[in-house]
């Protein structure tokens, strides 16, 4: 008997303009799909595609703590504890 492993998943209401949910619908019947798959897999490709330089650009835009320099102490103490876990 296979297992399969579970995914962790979240439910997410949102609006469509009609426009675009008329479209994104035709393109999922020209694919063979249903809309609400169409949907999950365009964002779990969008996902996949996102490169670490737009997340780090993110997080520096949006979270200041990550742009404040080490002072020399603090240097030392890092360098310190880094080599005493590389042996």
């Amino acid at each position: 008997m296979a297992t399969v492993a579970k995914i962790n998943t979240r439910r997410k209401l949102i609006d469509i303009p009609e426009d675009v949910f008329q479209t994104l619908n035709l393109k999922a019947t020209a694919m063979g799909t249903n809309l609400k798959k169409f949907i999950e897999d365009l964002l779990i490709r969008e996902s996949e595609d996102m490169d670490d330089a737009e997340l780090y650009k993110y997080l520096v835009a949006t979270r200041p703590e990550g742009k404040v320099m080490l002072n020399a102490e603090e240097k030392k103490d890092f360098e310190d504890w880094l080599n005493q876990h590389r042996k």
